[in-house]
């Protein structure tokens, strides 16, 4: 197991250097056409980079200063799926606008009755000539408020199993009969909406991969989801303006009490955990195995680590953490207060704590299912018997 990156004086990192000595302040379009932002797909798109290759990388451009552009849903999860299964029209189309961070995108697949079940969805696509004429709702759709594109699943064949009968599509989000209704969190701002489709028209050439076969594209989106979603040590507990807890340390001139000092150093510790449980999962893929029960633990721990660095934060802002504007000492605290308010999020968002929790107790540890204390069964067996 391989837990140190390349040297200094790599050949990768001085090619990074190099390219980065020329951008010193490099756009979103520079950095998608040098493959930086997404270095891991295929040329032209990316540079085929192996996972030592890619951490090289971010490790380089986070040494710069230089942030990759900011597109979430159609970076890590819309673009791999369009890369995967789309025509080379769709791929030169959508492709470059999404990786520059020029189009937002946004993920059209939660609804009201389909959440952790999401092949029950109810939302309809019905052919009409050269058209898809499509009805439904959408829930907890992050970023719909400012997507030029959204990556839609919809029933096209009631008829069949539920995990079939499913197509996969590219929905521009400013269609005739889109609605997008924002839904209010407790820190007074949006990241989720829903969204309503009223015989919302999509063009034949909106559908990525085969008719009726979107499960299969739609569970490598789901798998792209939960990669990134447990790529960073704290996930969202990223701070205000991009800095980390340390900073709020350091602007704060240092922590003296001794029960703040144990939990950062708590903190640190797991942060170092992560980053050798990353690099473990990193080692498996170089060898060719595919990740094994880490992958897992890691999602459970990063969400919790995340929530923990924004309760610490909290406590370390004192009364500036109440604050929802630039603090008296320059630090926007606007942002810690806002991510311990978002921070109950992270154990849901991409998979539950419990979920995860469950999947590692069944199929790792072996133990038995739950139970439903008063049928006496499992609730797998509930679920069959209805």
């Amino acid at each position: 197991m391989d837990f140190e990156l390349p040297a200094a004086d790599d050949p990768r990192r001085a090619e990074v250097r190099a390219w980065l000595a020329e951008h010193p302040t490099p756009s979103g379009r520079e950095l998608a056409d040098a493959g930086y932002v997404a270095p891991h797909l295929p040329r032209p798109w990316g540079l085929e980079a192996d996972p030592i290759h890619q951490l090289v990388i971010d490790a380089e451009l986070r040494a710069a200063g230089v942030r990759r552009p900011v597109n979430p849903i159609g970076i890590g999860w819309a673009g791999p799926t369009i890369v995967h299964a789309g025509t080379p029209e769709q791929q030169a189309r959508y492709l470059p606008r999404l990786l520059s961070g020029e189009d937002m995108w946004c993920q059209l697949f939660s609804e009201p009755g389909a959440g952790s079940d999401l092949a029950s969805l109810g939302t309809r696509a019905v052919r009409d000539g050269d058209e898809w004429v499509v009805n439904g709702q959408k829930i907890w759709t992050s970023l719909a408020q400012f997507s030029r594109y959204g990556i839609l699943i919809a029933r096209t064949d009631p008829d069949v199993a539920k995990h079939q009968g499913i197509t996969y599509f590219v929905c521009p989000m400013d269609l005739p009969g889109i609605e997008v209704r924002p839904i209010i969190e407790m820190t007074g701002g949006h990241t989720f909406n829903e969204v309503f489709l009223t015989d919302v028209r999509l063009p034949a050439g909106s559908v990525v991969g085969e008719v009726d076969r979107g499960w299969e594209l739609a569970k490598v989106t789901l798998g792209n989801e939960r990669v990134s979603l447990s790529s960073g040590g704290a996930l969202w507990g990223m701070g205000p303006t991009g800095g980390d807890l340390l900073d709020l340390v350091r602007d704060r001139g240092g922590v003296a009490d001794p029960l703040l000092r144990q939990r950062l150093a708590r903190l640190h510790t797991t942060e170092e955990l992560l980053r050798l449980i990353r690099l473990r999962t990193v080692s498996a893929r170089i060898r060719g195995e595919q990740p094994g029960p880490e992958a897992s633990i890691r999602k459970v721990m990063a969400d919790e680590h995340g929530q923990e660095i924004m309760a610490l934060a909290k406590d370390l802002a004192g009364a500036d953490g109440m604050l929802t504007d630039v603090g008296p000492l320059g630090t926007d605290v606007a942002g810690w207060h806002h991510g311990y308010l978002f921070a109950p999020a992270l154990t849901i968002g991409g998979g539950t704590g419990d979920v995860q929790r469950n999947i590692l107790a069944e199929r790792v540890l072996g133990l038995p299912h739950d139970l439903d204390v008063e049928a006496g069964r499992t609730w797998a067996e509930s679920r069959r018997a209805g």
